[in-house]
């Protein structure tokens, strides 16, 4: 059953029921579920499915294609195509054999079927435009976990694809509520706060929700999925970027220097760290890395420009990099280590990764969906002159409305009793975001954190609180 993709499964079924040909372009990362959702969606309609093959020659790429082909009905006398302008000539006889009003074909992760020297766009090219096009029955989807590959040659393609696309999803891991959803309905024994822990480990991503098994506990799943023998998510990392990208090396330093870097990287902060040259090549994996979803660039509040930072937003990425990447043979690691000054930090830095993939609810438990904002970060060095002492915040919403808040992430598992150092130190920051922004809005200090605030006398300053029940909302 699929979980959390109505948008998705309303579009693609509109999609291909429309009476004219269409060319849809489904994206997202490794293990989202763009294959089952189309399979799911479309069920049995499909006219021609294939799927390339992960680092396959050119000539095993067409032989394979050849295959699916006859699998799918091709009949006649036919041979292995050379080429993919032959191979093509074979799925437009397909077509024409084909009995169903409607032809859906699948091409399930196109860019490993673009080998090096290959023909394959532009075959793609000459098959859509000089004759599926054409047609009133056709619908070609073609799917990629190379997000930015897919970007580049199909949805911003500047040659004979250009503008040719009827219509393209962005498949995006699994929210919260999404998670819950999907706990739900597979039975599974979670609380509220254990899903979140569960998803400060594995993000959104539902291949890996998948893999949690009934009757165990939050941390004996994570032992199981990462630290025990032959643990199904020890290998991932390395799968994720190389299925991704050809020369996965650089992303996977890029992606290292972010992890232990809380509020993120200059541009020149990264190339320092990773020993990377800055040139253009440099800056287009930086954001094939963005269009992935692995990190975020952003602008710090009243900044320039050329200040933007750059994050780490994958909690995946966060997790493997804290605790995988340093090899232990216990198959117990992380029960063993519940409660330690490294978790405890982890839990404080995914913590604030969920609420910055989570702003949509956090305004609307703002009761601000309808108000325009603008989402920022803020942070200034010290400035005795001006009497700024420096100051951090990593999450900014500036409402139409002449009010900003300025939020706070804190991870407790009861609620989160507020002492005076704490809060005086939000007002130490507010105070420098007023001095150093000039700003004439209101300031409404915001608390998020899972179980909400022990009331005391300093709770009581506090304008808005959201909680982890907010951040499931859908």
């Amino acid at each position: 059953m699929l979980i959390g993709r109505e948008k998705e499964t309303a579009l693609l079924t509109a999609l291909a029921e429309k009476e004219e040909s269409q060319l849809v372009a489904i994206y997202g990362r490794r293990r989202v579920g763009k294959t089952y959702l189309i399979r799911e969606t479309l069920k049995d309609r499909f006219t021609f499915q294939h799927a390339g093959i992960y680092h396959g020659t050119r000539k095993e790429q067409l032989y394979a294609f050849y295959q699916a082909l006859k699998d799918a009905g091709l009949s006649g006398e036919n041979t292995v195509p050379k080429n993919w302008f032959e191979a093509f000539q074979l799925l437009k006889m397909l077509v024409q054999q084909s009995t169903r009003p409607r032809k859906i074909l699948f091409i399930d992760e196109l860019s490993w079927m673009d080998t090096p020297r290959t023909d394959l766009i532009r075959a793609l090219e000459h098959f859509w435009n000089a004759w599926a096009s054409a047609r009133n029955d056709v619908v070609l989807i073609v799917c990629s976990s190379a997000t930015s590959w897919i970007l580049n040659k199909i949805i911003h393609n500047k040659g004979g694809l250009y503008n040719r696309l009827t219509g393209q999803i962005k498949l995006e891991p699994f929210t919260l509520a999404q998670c819950r959803e999907y706990v739900a309905q597979r039975r599974l024994a979670f609380s509220d706060t254990q899903i979140m822990e569960l998803y400060m480990a594995v993000g959104g991503i539902p291949y890996y929700w998948g893999l949690m098994k009934k009757g165990l506990s939050v941390a004996q799943n994570i032992d199981e999925l990462f630290f025990a023998e032959n643990a199904p998510l020890a290998q991932e990392y390395e799968y994720l970027f190389a299925s991704i990208f050809s020369k996965p090396e650089d992303y996977q330093k890029i992606i290292r220097a972010l992890a232990v870097k809380k509020k993120g990287l200059t541009r020149n902060e990264i190339l320092k760290a990773t020993g990377l040259t800055g040139s253009g090549v440099f800056s287009q994996k930086l954001e094939e890395l963005e269009s992935c979803g692995f990190i975020r660039e952003y602008h710090a509040f009243g900044k320039k420009t050329k200040e933007s930072l750059y994050q780490l937003m994958d909690p995946y990425a966060l997790f493997y990099h804290h605790f995988v990447r340093i090899k232990t043979n216990d198959p117990h690691f992380w029960s063993h280590q519940i409660n330690t000054p490294a978790i405890n930090t982890w839990e404080g830095l995914a913590f604030e990764q969920i609420c910055l993939l989570h702003v949509d609810q956090i305004r609307s438990s703002l009761g601000i969906e309808g108000i325009l904002t603008d989402v920022a970060s803020f942070f200034c060095t010290a400035d005795p002159e001006r009497g700024i002492q420096g100051s951090q915040i990593d999450l900014i919403i500036r409402r139409a409305d002449h009010t900003i808040n300025l939020l706070e992430m804190k991870y407790s598992r009861e609620p989160y009793v507020l002492s005076k150092s704490v809060y005086l130190e939000l007002r130490r920051k507010a105070g420098d975001f007023l001095r150093a922004t000039k700003t004439r809005d209101a300031i409404h200090l915001t608390m998020v954190t899972p179980y909400g605030l022990f009331w005391n006398e300093y709770a009581g300053e506090i304008q808005s609180q959201i909680t982890a029940e907010d951040l499931m909302k859908r």
